[in-house]
This record gives C-alpha cells, sequence and structure tokens, in this order.
C-alpha cells in the first residue's frame, strides 16, 4: 500500500512562512540551517516541561505515543469509540492532511482541541491577540495559524462532531503553589533515544492546586483566519485553497513560485561555506535565479538585506532594485538628529555609499569618540550577563517567565592600561533562584570604586531593572533595600519601572558608542559584538601584535579566571580567526552544527548557547562530569564576551592616539 503524502501542521507552519520552502524541506541534498535537533530548539523555552504538565491539568489521557502514520491513527479512532476521553498526542487525518493534537477531550459530541505552547499569556491583556485595526498581531499569527489548520483537519475528519480550539500557554499572572515544581519535570532520552518527561513521583495535588497553564479558547480567531479576515491586506487565496495548495505542491513535489521579501535574509536553506564544498544545493540562491535571472556574480554583490535597520526593504525589493549599487541617497534621505555622531539614517547612507565607492575602511568619528573617553572614570569595568526566563518557576510565589540572570563576567582596565578578569559568578545549581545572590555578587564586584562601567546593549540594565521590581515586592529579602540601591546607582529606569532614577554611574552601552561613532564595512552591517570584535581585530596592528602572544592568563601577563597561557589572534594566512571560534565546544554530545547554529542564530546570537547550556543543567538528567563540563564551558564563553569589549576598547584607544 503506498503511503499518503501528507500536509502535517509542521509543514503547513513553514508554508505559512514561505510557499517556496516546502520544495526544499527533507530533502538532503539542500543546505538546511535549522537545528537537526528539535529537543534544543524547544529545551530553553521549557516546552517539553509545559506539554508534560499540560497532560497533568487533564489527567487520565491516553498517550498515543507510537510514530507509525497508521499505528497511531489506529490508537486514536479506538480511543474516540469511548463517549468520553482525553488523548495525549491525538492523530488525525483527513485526505493528505495530518496533525497531532497535543490534548484533546472528547465530552459526548463534543471535541476540544487543545495546543499547548511555551508561550507566556496575560490574561488581563484584553487584546492580546488583535491590533487596533481588528486583525491578529503578528506576534500571533504563527501559533493561531497552527490551530486553525488543525481545527480545519479535526472538524472534517469528524463532521459530526462540534469542535472546540484552544491554547494553552504560560499564565504571567499565576503564582506557583509550591517550591521545586520545575524539578519535578526532568528530561531524559530512552533506550530509542526519544526524549521523555519524567515526572517524579514526589509530584502531588499540591503542586498542581493553582495551575500556572492559562486555556484560551481561540475560536474566534480561527474564524478570522478561516474568513480570511485575519490580515489587511487580505491574502490572495483564502485559508482553505492555501490549505488545498500547500498539500498538492508537496504531494506532487512540485515547488511554489518563490516571492522575494526581507525575510528572505533568514531563509534558512542557505549554504554555508561547508556545504558548498559538500555540494549542497542552496535553496536561497534558487529563488533568487529563478525570479531575477541572478547568476554565480550577482551573488558577490551585498543587496538591501544587509542594509542595518532599515524598514523599507520590501519596497526595495518589490521594485526589484535588490542590490546595494541600486539604493539611491533618495531611498535613505540621510539627515543628523542633533547628537554626535552619526545618526540611524546617516549610519544606513555610509554602509550603501562605501558600496557604491567600493571603500572597505572602517570610518571611527575620532572627536566625539575622545570626548566620550575623556569623561569616562578608571578603573573602567566591563560586565556581560547570562540570562533566561523559564516557564516554570523555581520556588512558590514566582510567576511564569519571570527573568533569571544566572551568570556574569567582570573584566577591569586599569588607567595604566593593565587588563585583567576581575570576577565572575555561575549558579546553574538545580532549582535554584539565583537573582538575588546574583546581585549581591555583582555589587561586591563593583562598589569598591567609582569607576565608569560598560555593557553591550539594553540587556544587562533591562535585566536589574526587573531584578528591581522582584526585590520590590519581595519582603522577605533582609538586604533588599540596599540591593535596590545599589541597582538604582547603575542603571537607568525603563519603562515598566514603578519608580524613575538614572544612575551616577549609570551604565555605559558600548553598542550605542559603535553605532554612533564607529563603522567598519567588514561586520556587514552588524553592530552585534559578535561581528565588531572580529572586524576590529582585523584591522588593528595593535590587537594583533598584542594578543598574538600567550599572554591571556599567564604568569606575568593578564590573570584570567578560566584560561591558561592563551592566544586571542590565530591566523588563517591573512584573515584573524574569530576568538569565539578557538573556544572548545560547549556541547559535546550533539552535532557541531547545531551547537553553531544556537551561537549564530540572529535573534538569540548573544545568549542562545548559554541558555540551553542553562537549560540542560538545569532539567536534564547527566552525570557530574557532563554537568561540569556545561559549568567551565560557560565560564569562558562569558569570559570571553566581558574581554571582546575589552578589546574594542583598547582598539578604539590605540587609533585616538595623537
Amino acid at each position: 500500500m503506498n503511503r499518503i503524502i501528507t500536509l502535517t501542521k509542521s509543514r503547513f507552519k513553514l508554508a505559512c512562512e514561505c510557499p517556496t520552502k516546502l520544495f526544499y524541506t527533507g530533502k538532503k541534498e539542500y543546505a538546511n540551517q535549522s537545528l537537526s535537533d528539535p529537543f534544543l530548539a524547544e529545551l530553553a523555552k521549557g516546552g517539553y516541561q509545559v506539554g508534560e504538565l499540560a497532560k497533568l491539568y487533564h489527567p487520565g489521557g491516553v498517550d498515543i505515543k507510537s510514530l507509525d502514520y497508521d499505528e497511531s491513527l489506529a490508537q486514536t479512532n479506538v480511543a474516540l469509540q469511548q463517549e468520553n476521553a482525553t488523548i495525549y498526542e491525538a492523530a488525525v487525518a483527513y485526505e493528505n492532511l495530518f496533525i497531532r493534537i497535543d490534548v484533546l477531550e472528547k465530552r459526548g459530541n463534543h471535541l476540544h482541541l487543545i495546543e499547548v505552547k511555551a508561550k507566556s499569556f496575560d490574561p488581563d491583556d484584553r487584546d492580546a491577540f488583535l491590533t487596533r485595526k481588528g486583525t491578529i498581531k503578528g506576534s500571533w499569527r504563527p501559533y493561531l495559524y497552527d490551530v486553525a489548520f488543525q481545527k480545519h483537519v479535526l472538524t472534517h475528519a469528524f463532521p459530526g462532531m462540534v469542535v472546540s480550539s484552544y491554547l494553552m500557554m504560560a499564565d504571567k499572572s499565576a503564582e506557583c503553589p509550591t517550591d521545586g515544581l520545575n524539578q519535578k519535570l526532568r528530561i531524559t532520552r530512552n533506550a530509542q533515544n526519544r526524549l521523555e518527561v519524567i515526572v517524579s513521583p514526589e509530584m502531588n495535588d499540591a503542586d498542581l492546586f493553582v495551575p500556572i497553564l492559562a486555556k484560551v479558547n481561540v475560536d474566534p480567531y480561527v474564524d478570522l483566519i478561516w474568513e480570511n479576515h485575519d490580515s489587511d491586506p487580505a491574502n490572495l487565496l483564502g485559508f482553505e485553497d492555501r490549505i488545498a495548495l500547500y498539500a498538492a505542491s508537496y504531494a506532487d513535489d512540485r515547488k511554489i513560485l518563490p516571492v522575494l521579501s526581507s525575510t528572505c535574509a533568514s531563509c534558512e536553506f542557505r549554504c554555508s561555506e561547508e556545504d558548498f564544498v559538500a555540494g549542497k544545493r542552496d535553496g536561497y540562491r534558487e529563488c533568487f535565479s529563478e525570479v531575477l535571472g541572478w547568476d554565480e556574480a550577482d551573488f558577490a554583490d551585498p543587496t538591501v538585506l544587509t542594509l542595518w535597520n532599515f524598514r523599507r526593504k520590501d519596497e526595495l525589493i518589490e521594485d526589484r532594485r535588490i542590490k546595494m549599487t541600486d539604493v539611491t541617497e533618495d531611498d535613505i534621505k540621510p539627515s543628523p538628529d542633533g547628537k554626535p555622531g552619526l545618526s540611524t539614517s546617516e549610519r544606513q547612507w555610509m554602509q550603501v555609499d562605501k558600496i557604491h565607492r567600493g571603500d572597505d575602511s572602517p570610518w571611527i568619528d575620532t572627536d566625539s569618540l575622545r570626548r566620550e573617553m575623556h569623561s569616562w572614570r578608571f578603573p573602567l569595568h566591563f560586565i556581560d550577563f547570562e540570562t533566561t526566563m523559564v516557564a516554570i518557576p523555581f520556588n512558590a510565589g514566582r510567576r511564569p517567565y519571570e527573568e533569571i540572570a544566572f551568570q556574569f563576567s567582570h573584566h577591569v582596565v586599569h588607567e595604566d592600561g593593565r587588563v585583567e578578569h576581575a570576577g565572575q559568578y555561575l549558579n546553574a545549581k538545580p532549582g535554584v533562584f539565583p537573582n538575588y545572590d546574583f546581585v549581591r555578587a555583582l555589587k561586591r564586584e563593583l562598589e569598591q570604586d567609582d569607576g565608569s562601567i560598560f555593557r553591550y546593549a539594553a540587556h544587562e540594565n533591562t535585566y536589574l531593572c526587573k531584578i528591581h521590581q522582584q526585590l520590590r515586592a519581595d519582603p522577605g529579602v533582609p538586604d533588599r533595600d540596599e540591593l535596590c540601591a545599589f541597582i538604582q546607582t547603575i542603571t537607568r529606569s525603563t519603562g515598566s519601572s514603578v519608580e524613575t532614577w538614572e544612575g551616577e554611574r549609570n551604565m555605559i552601552d558600548m553598542l550605542e558608542l559603535v553605532k554612533r561613532y564607529y563603522y567598519d564595512p567588514y561586520t556587514g552591517g552588524s553592530n552585534s559584538i559578535k561581528y565588531v570584535l572580529p572586524a576590529i581585530l582585523q584591522r588593528s596592528e595593535f590587537l594583533q601584535h598584542k594578543y598574538s602572544e600567550p599572554i591571556y592568563g599567564a604568569a606575568g601577563g593578564i590573570p584570567s579566571k578560566n584560561y591558561q597561557d592563551w592566544r586571542w589572534i590565530v591566523r588563517d594566512n591573512d584573515t584573524v580567526r574569530d576568538p569565539y571560534k578557538l573556544l572548545p565546544r560547549l556541547f559535546q554530545d550533539i552535532d557541531p552544527t547545531d551547537e553553531e547554529l544556537l551561537s549564530e542564530s540572529d535573534e538569540l546570537k548573544d545568549g542562545a548557547a548559554a541558555m540551553t547550556a542553562y537549560a540542560r543543567m538545569q532539567f536534564e538528567e547527566m552525570g557530574d562530569a557532563e554537568h561540569r563540563h556545561l559549568h567551565d564551558a560557560l565560564l569562558r564563553y562569558c569570559e570571553l564576551d566581558t574581554m571582546a569589549m575589552v578589546m574594542i576598547y583598547e582598539g578604539w584607544r590605540n587609533l585616538l592616539v595623537p
């Protein structure tokens, strides 16, 4: 019997992102920069534990564990013969469509479709799903389209039944009823190497008495999608027509004509250098070649996809002005904003103009940056945090997805130029809420003097302000006033802060300094420290000379907590290697490509690998040796983050020497 080629909900989700991707997915000849192990994608978000907790809130269900298409359908249909039933991972098919439903409840003639997501939801937000125009918010569309597809399949598979649909998510307003709930849902792999969540025998009624997951009926939003009223402008094809098109195209192995847009920048079907060497095909290039007629030489030219922070990319793409050389000054309209350095539009035009003129030299606003540096007080402190948000809280009274700061690194530069890795903190002990000890340790590091403090981006400021809120709401912390006062000295209050302040040692954001005073075409338009550091190392003879010697962590050299006799400058011919590529692997038991993707993903570039390592140490069953390896690797990676800030500072200082 020939197996029907089915459109599953994961393939439907992919087609909603880009219908052309259906042709590339699952084919070994095409490069794919997505994580090959879905475990890693869900681990840091807490998806597996949330899914298991949802089952505990719907007890007594039948778990359809078979991965076989026919067997899983048969087992589901047997369970549905009962008048009332609860089914986990229910398998349902209609024509060439196939879904697995997280939780399916049957109550007589009524089916309750429950899709569980490791996403936070605020029940007090009445407009959570809709824009002011009454269309579905972009952030919610993937989740609601997922449910709409499942309800479509379920309704057609059981036409005599009434179907209601729900999203079940972490309730941000709920307080965890007990301590240690998250440690009662541990992750392991079984003999078949499949992931399992092990529910502790200590789990009891008190743990489940106050649900921390909210079940939200989403039928009104599914109706909007079905009726094609969910977006403005409306889709050219109705919802059912799109499903039919996707299903038929996938079954026939027929490519849907590409439509180029700014989202192509994040296409996963692009070849890395290793993929090209391995002879992989590049779906991204095929799309551009088919639509624009590009040949190999065209792909060497920079495109508007890399134009920093430019919101009119789709207009240019629609006008078939894809290459940077097609962009004009009138497209950017560069103008000053009354502040020192480059405005956003001026920086955008500099990126374009340097390409027009074939100028690959770096630019630095020496006067403005020198004025900034003269205002800094020594010793200079460089700090970096590693943070996460967990769906299932560590302690009673805490809420889902509260901010957790579990690690920092701290470098100091003295007025005479001496550099030292002065301190660090890492608390990855399972089930421990680390925030208050984190701030205490940071306070000890920074209260010894009044030197200027540096961060890279707003992340550190945001998290300290969140911890300030947590402290204000927690009367059981004996030194909370002292800790809050310290936080206020080194931060600026955010929009969500109840109080308003700006500390006398408010941290200086090096990212803002980069944006306004420094641009290097070598970064490709990115301002991430992961791009700025290799750029300045490639340019600076001073840094190359200093760090080509094994002085880091050496006797008489630069003190380090985690390195010994280390060289930061290693060359591949004329190119200085990225220092992050020099570090030992963070994970020893996953595909090296997956580890690289965790470190390079645009959205979570500066934290995804650390978040995943922390999550594994919290929730995965592992031996002491593996735990120690992850612990030590996290310390090394975070230390490099602050050392990167130091090297950028040193490179600038050397450039500004008269």
